[in-house]
């Protein structure tokens, strides 16, 4: 930590500052997108797509293919032990 002295904590400050300038800029750009999402997926609900399947796809697409065919293969197993 700086001193409270001269120069020196005066540039901490305006770094400081220049820190939480730009958290603040990423929290408004953040808002930004998701009101941006709400909106896509508003549109598409409008047009009979349904939101809470395509969150769903969403979430799979992120996902390592070959770990998602395991996970399909054991939630198939699953499924079937259980006469589903």
């Amino acid at each position: 930590m700086e001193d409270n002295s001269g120069g020196s904590y005066r540039v901490a400050a305006d770094e400081l500052r220049q820190f939480v300038e730009r958290f603040e800029n990423l929290e408004i750009e953040k808002r930004n997108i998701a009101a941006q999402q709400k909106e896509v997926m508003a549109e598409a609900k409008s047009r009979g797509y349904d939101t809470k399947i395509m969150r769903k796809l969403v979430v799979l697409r992120k996902r390592d293919l070959q770990d998602l065919a395991e996970e399909e293969a054991i939630l198939s197993m699953y499924r079937s032990a259980l006469g589903m």
